[in-house]
């Protein structure tokens, strides 16, 4: 996620051998800062074709592609403009791989298959080693379009496609993929972690996927920086696993600005609604490390709680129900003048506080899965 991009190299390998037969699209490719100059920036927004559209991080341009596949000509043209003008072999590298009578068949990485008998652990690392053999995606030409309003239940069609595709992804693209990859995974929660870093005066973003089960966290996700993607189940606290991303980051000389939190994620493919991605944002600078850890461990506690909750959301109308002396039989022999009587009971404040009360813990309930 960080650093030159100097191995774009064996991502165009990749996708040259596949042909023009995969698409594109980004969120976040970290190249080296002040690489790019103004005309460079002015000579890609010319290349722009419809449906496409260039992005900035870290001062450095990416290109999202939203044509879908086979990749269009002009994007085709445009990923291999890129990649030779931030390759160090620039223009050479480019030739030598599009000019070669043969190129080395890729291996297609095989989907990961779940056991009743792997761990937790062991399936997350599973998942975890299926996304480093798509390899990290440094052309500059994201291959899947993530758009982070889009209902879930499409992301996840999307996160089919990449299985399909089978080509080298980035940090979004791999937050998507391990929420599909780790649906069936019932006992572990996923919940998307956003950072926003600078550095000699540029701005970078990054995503990792949250995973929490049994009181531990982890993440799962890509960067180029192998202590910027996947931490192992062994933090006691959401707090720990983001100071421990912050002192990565102070590895590689950035400064933390922004850290969001979302919420957990849906184990249901199905579920037309969107994720939620930054329900709760902090500023490192602004606030002190025990500030930070405060808020941090209040958000784990309400996503916990809202666990709980949902688990147990219908239990208290089914015991409003069992203790209703009235049955059907004997509400059909109420009098008229009894019914009307009951009617406006119904009516009183103390009725309409219950009803409430009754619809509040489904509103949890259903809040929970967001």
């Amino acid at each position: 996620m960080t650093g030159p991009s100097s191995s774009s190299s064996s991502s165009a390998a990749k996708v040259a051998r596949h042909g023009r037969s995969k698409s594109t699209s980004t969120y976040c490719c970290h190249s080296r800062p002040g690489q790019e100059s103004a005309p460079s920036a002015t000579a890609n927004n010319a290349g722009r074709s419809s449906g496409e559209e260039d992005e900035k991080d870290g001062g450095v341009p990416f290109y999202v592609n939203r044509t879908g596949f086979p990749i269009e000509s002009v994007t085709w043209e445009r990923m291999w403009s890129h990649v030779a003008k931030v390759h160090p072999d620039g223009q050479e590298m480019v030739d030598r791989i599009r000019n070669a009578a043969h190129l080395a068949k890729q291996p297609v990485p095989s989907v990961p298959n779940f056991k009743p008998s792997m761990s937790v652990p062991d399936w997350l690392h599973a998942v975890q080693n299926y996304m480093k053999n798509l390899q990290y995606n440094h052309t500059g030409t994201q291959f899947f379009e993530i758009r982070k309003t889009r209902p879930l239940c499409g992301l996840m069609e999307t996160a089919r496609e990449m299985i399909r595709e089978s080509l080298p992804i980035k940090c979004l693209e791999a937050v998507i993929l391990g929420i599909y990859l780790t649906n069936g995974l019932t006992s572990v929660e996923r919940f998307p972690i956003s950072f926003k870093t600078q550095f000699s005066g540029h701005h970078f973003h990054h995503v990792v996927l949250g995973v929490y089960c049994n009181g531990r966290y982890g993440t799962l996700g890509m960067s180029r920086r192998a202590d910027l993607m996947d931490k192992a189940l062994s933090f006691r606290t959401l707090s720990e696993l983001v100071f421990e991303f912050e002192d990565s980051y102070r590895r590689y000389q950035h400064t933390m600005k922004k850290v969001k939190i979302g919420l957990y994620v849906p184990h249901n493919p199905h579920v037309f609604q969107p994720i939620e991605w930054k329900y709760l944002v902090l500023n490192p600078c602004r606030q002190g490390r025990e500030d930070m850890r405060k808020e941090l461990e209040k958000h784990g506690r309400d996503m916990r709680m809202k666990i709980l909750k949902s688990s147990s959301a219908q239990s208290p109308i089914k015991e409003r129900a069992r203790g209703k002396s009235l049955s059907p039989r004997r509400r059909q022999g109420v009098s008229p003048q009894r019914r009307q009587h009951l009617h406006r009971r119904d009516k009183s404040p103390a009725a309409l506080d219950r009803k409430p009360a009754e619809l509040s813990t489904l509103n949890d309930g259903y809040q929970i899965r967001i």
